[in-house]
């Protein structure tokens, strides 16, 4: 689930604030990288931790409703559908997510309030009354359901950022590009794989966590280098009025560009003015783009920049 993308968001979030404290050891900085790189995977199975609690708040309003028409002797069966969905059962019951549980003692029960508001939310949907009028459901059903809650109702709740915050102060930076996780978690969920279905991996491969240290030692060992390289490329615009965060994009981007061959320019290029999108100054994007670009063809001109 750690991909590069993320990688290099952190990074870059920790290379701006490790100048911001003037610098500090780059052991503990290297440390501070994967421990906020792990937050990230704990966020992941939170919020399918979240999926699990919502199934089961709604079973336990069903076993509610049907013990009020029991004693109000109303004879009309309560829908289920919702509250015994395959897919949630399936989840609930994973042994990777249990295992995790587990290990981190997570849980949402000190939300119990907010369980309840959205779910109240999810029945009050369009997306819950076609389902549940539904003749029949299969699997598939049972689990698109729960990936258009999740993608309509979930993704869109801005309640859920007090929450994540007072569980970590990384979580709502890395709730936008978790959410897409999860999508993708939920579609690959098959029933024949039962409690064995795989989650996302923390991490795709060993290559990915040598990515994430690697870059950013490359990037604080050699930064005079890098910025002297930034220095030569910029155009009528003297370096120190440049945007500091500007700054920090391109030196990790050059740095990515020397230490990586098998990563092409164009791919770093195109990552680093999206994340100059996200953290910097309006007109940051096409500035990082110009002078990244810049940079590469100087290098290579130079013969200091081989790409396999």
């Amino acid at each position: 689930m750690i991909n590069r993308t993320i990688i290099r968001l952190k990074i870059i979030q920790l290379m701006y604030a490790y100048y911001q404290n003037g610098g500090k050891n780059i052991e503990t900085a290297e440390k501070e990288l994967l421990f906020s790189l792990s937050k990230a995977y704990d966020l992941y199975n939170y919020m399918l931790l979240l999926i699990v609690s919502v199934a089961r708040y709604a079973s336990e309003q069903a076993d509610h409703k049907e013990k009020m028409n029991q004693i109000a002797h109303i004879e009309e069966p309560v829908n289920r559908r919702f509250a015994e969905n395959q897919f949630a059962f399936q989840l609930a019951n994973n042994k990777q997510l249990l295992e995790y549980v587990d290990n981190k003692k997570k849980s949402w029960n000190n939300d119990l309030d907010y369980i309840k508001k959205l779910y109240e939310d999810i029945v009050a949907s369009e997306i819950y009354q076609e389902y549940m009028a539904m003749e029949d459901v299969t699997y598939a059903d049972d689990r698109e359901v729960w990936r258009k809650i999740y993608k309509n109702i979930v993704m869109k709740d801005e309640r859920i950022d007090g929450i994540l915050e007072d569980q970590s102060l990384y979580w709502n930076d890395d709730r936008g590009i978790v959410d897409t996780f999860i999508l993708k978690t939920i579609k690959r969920f098959e029933p024949e794989n039962g409690d064995d279905q795989e989650l996302v991996p923390e991490y795709k491969d060993i290559e990915d966590r040598d990515f994430a240290t690697r870059l950013f030692r490359r990037t604080i060992m050699n930064d005079e280098y890098y910025r002297s390289l930034i220095g030569r490329c910029v155009k009528n615009y003297e370096f120190n009025r440049l945007a500091y965060m500007d700054v920090v994009i391109m030196q990790t981007a050059i740095a990515e560009m020397l230490s990586f061959p098998l990563v092409p320019i164009s791919v770093t290029i195109n990552e680093y003015v999206e994340i100059a999108k996200w953290y910097s100054t309006p007109k940051s994007a096409g500035y990082v783009n110009g002078i990244i670009d810049a940079v590469a063809k100087m290098l290579k001109k130079e013969n200091k920049l081989s790409k396999n």
